[in-house]
């Protein structure tokens, strides 16, 4: 699944470190959700969801571009 995460942290001017400490996750979790290796829990959606002043469909792509 593709994801608009690393294109939302650098445009709210965070490193990986302080993103990772906002959603109390390691720093690999958040290199790892922003490459698409690793599809995060409804809760960890949510964390970033608000994180970013956003929705979750926001967030995430399906491969045949439909949202989440």
């Amino acid at each position: 699944m593709q994801n608009r995460i690393r294109e939302r942290r650098q445009a709210a001017g965070l490193t990986l470190e302080q993103l990772s400490e906002r959603l109390a996750v390691s720093r690999q979790t958040v290199i790892s959700l922003e490459r698409g290796r690793y599809n995060p829990s409804p809760t960890l959606a949510h964390k970033l969801a608000q994180c970013f002043g956003c929705r979750i469909e926001e967030l995430f792509i399906f491969e045949d571009g439909n949202h989440l």
